[in-house]
Order: structure tokens, then sequence, then C-alpha cells
């Protein structure tokens, strides 16, 4: 299966260094050089995809229908980490509280929900739509780097060292020996 990821557009919190999470928050207004972007993404983007899906948070819906997609599917497993008390706050500081297991085993970390969920979640989607040869996720920054981690090193432990800009577009090929389906627990 063909894979292809783009984070959803900026918002206010993005902005303002504030973690999103499981809130409901917007997209900023799509300005010119969102538009910009998006055309410049667009160049790379097939003709046809055999699915177009979002996660159930209105940022990435928003960022679908500023890419022209009207038709795609809300999937729950795309939803964005959940970081409980960090949600609503700025990024320094779950990275001063966690520091250590966030960039090198947050598989271990608990937040609003375990990492180790999100990797489970992330799986669970590639086992779902494993039979589809090409889809478009419009989806969030911790989901994209669970999965290009383990797409690259078969855990989450690394996802933190990368960095998923805003609107920012990745495609990987998936095959299923690549992703172990089998749920992790600890």
């Amino acid at each position: 299966m063909e894979l292809t990821l783009i984070r959803h557009l900026p918002t206010r919190w993005n902005e303002l260094g504030v973690l999103q999470g499981s809130k409901d928050i917007p997209i900023l207004e799509v300005n010119d050089t969102n538009k910009l972007a998006i055309d410049e993404n667009k160049q790379k983007l097939k003709q046809k995809y055999s699915l177009v899906l979002t996660s159930t948070l209105i940022r990435t819906q928003q960022t679908a229908k500023a890419y022209g997609y009207e038709d795609f599917k809300l999937e729950p497993l795309l939803n964005e980490l959940n970081f409980g008390e960090y949600e609503g706050k700025e990024k320094k500081l779950l990275i001063d509280a966690h520091s250590s297991d966030w960039f090198s085993q947050p598989r271990k970390l608990e937040l609003g929900e375990r990492l180790v969920d999100l990797e489970n979640r992330m799986l669970t989607f590639i086992k779902k739509y494993k039979q589809y040869e090409s889809i478009l996720v419009f989806g969030h920054g911790s989901w994209i780097r669970a999965c290009l981690s383990h797409y690259r090193y078969g855990t989450i432990n690394k996802m933190n060292q990368f960095e998923i800009k805003n609107n920012q577009l990745l495609t990987i090929e998936v095959r299923e020996e690549e992703f172990e389906i089998e749920r992790y627990h600890l």
C-alpha cells in the first residue's frame, strides 16, 4: 500500500507552541503562503487515491477541504495523541518533564493515553487498510512521526527525533512485513 501523509495546516496553537492533542482546534485562515505550499504538494499527489481519510478532529478535515477534497472518510484511528494535562500548554513543559523518555523511549510514557496505545492505533490502521493500493491521509504530527519511526526502525521509540511540519507531505510504501502487526504491551 502506498500511504501518503499530510500533516494538517497550522492552527493558532501551533503558532504558540501549544500542544493540541485531542482538543478540536481549527486551522488558521488559509493564506497565500499556505495556498502556494498546497499547490506545491498537489503536484506530488496522485490523480486518484483508493481512499482519502482524515482524523475526527476538525483541523484535518479543514486541511483536506483546503486541498479540494470533500469526499473523505473520518477515521478515529488517525486521531492525535492525547497529551492529557499537557493539552493547551507549551510543548516545552512536556519535554522538560519527560525529556529522556520523550526522545528515546516514548513507549514508556503515559500522558492522556499511553504512547504504546498510539502505536497500537497506528498498527491497527495499517492492518485495517492494507488491502488498499493508495491512501491519502490528512493527519497529525505525533501519529505521522509514530508511523514514520515504526516504518524506519520497527518501533515508535525514535518518533520524537523527527520533525513533521504543518502541511508537510511524505509518502511511504507500506509492506505488512515492515509493520509487524502485533500488539505491544508494557
